[in-house]
């Protein structure tokens, strides 16, 4: 780790230090996850055999702009809050590739084509391992969650700002598929069923659902799914916009909660096979 405490950049307020255990960085089955999204930054240590954060999470609101050194910075503030000197994961909402942002849809465009790992490797002064937010979250819910086991081909969308999603083929992660962006009713797809739209427009639970019917539904006809997952923040008020799912699918949300992009972080740090499989059943 770099020493002396990383300066917060202009617009992000760090988190008020709280009274946890300390975490051994060096525990064989600790890995540091930091989750990026649009509002905030959060990381916690987790136990990868489990899931369990192994300390309180913490977060630091995401700096506006969200330019590359500006998140880099509240990234090494999280390092240095936790004094972690083991391997770290972390997501963000981009397509990574090669350790690279490839995409800018709800981040500042600076980031397309910036060598993400590099930068925060560089930052931490260690390896980072990061991937796209869904995907991670993804990951946590295949080995903890609704996906726990689950064979045949399985596609989580997470419904918040946008749609992110994650596709499993017998427990095979496709990365980067941002399936969000297909079209719906001549838009982006989360451009009429995300759960923004939803808080934006004032949409009845039933106008919505219907909505998000309509958008499973299409993912249906491309990818004749056997399990459909239903994640974001939207997903703890599922029973709401249930009754307007009307797909051959089973639809059930996710379990892992708030905390699947840490551990999913967390789970593709401590073993990159995860960018290829989930742990559940491999095929015939």
């Amino acid at each position: 780790m770099a020493e002396g405490s990383h300066a917060l950049p202009p617009g992000a307020r760090r988190f008020e230090p709280r009274q946890t255990g300390a975490v051994d960085s060096a525990r064989d089955d600790a890995v540091l996850g930091i989750d990026i999204g649009g509002s905030g930054i959060k990381a916690a240590p987790v136990d990868v055999a489990t899931g369990r954060l192994l300390a309180e999470r913490r977060r630091i609101e995401t700096p506006q702009p969200a330019t590359p050194p500006a998140v880099t910075e509240v990234v090494a503030a999280l390092v240095d809050a936790f004094a972690w000197t083991g391997p770290v994961g972390a997501t963000f909402p981009a397509v990574i590739r090669a350790g690279r942002v490839e995409t800018a849809a709800n981040v500042d465009e600076a980031w397309i084509g910036t060598a993400i790992t590099e930068l925060f490797g560089a930052a931490i002064g260690r390896p980072v391992t990061v991937v796209n937010d869904a995907d991670a979250a993804g990951v946590a819910e295949m080995r903890f969650g609704a996906g726990l086991g689950r064979p045949g081909v399985v596609i989580m969308v997470t419904l918040g700002t946008g749609i992110g999603s994650a596709l499993f083929v017998d427990g095979r992660l496709v990365p980067n598929t941002e399936l969000g962006h297909l079209e719906l009713d001549g838009h982006d797809a989360e451009q009429r069923a995300s759960a923004a739209v939803r808080e934006a427009k004032g949409l009845s639970w039933e106008k919505w659902g219907r909505r998000v019917s309509r958008y499973l539904k299409h993912l249906e006809r491309l990818f004749w799914p056997d399990l459909l997952i239903v994640g974001g923040g939207v997903s703890k008020r599922f029973d709401r916009f249930a009754p307007y799912l009307d797909t051959r699918t089973e639809v059930v949300p996710a379990k892992a909660g708030n905390d699947a992009g840490i551990a999913g972080a967390a789970l593709v740090a401590a073993d990159a096979s995860w960018r290829v499989s989930s742990g559940a059943a491999p095929p015939p």
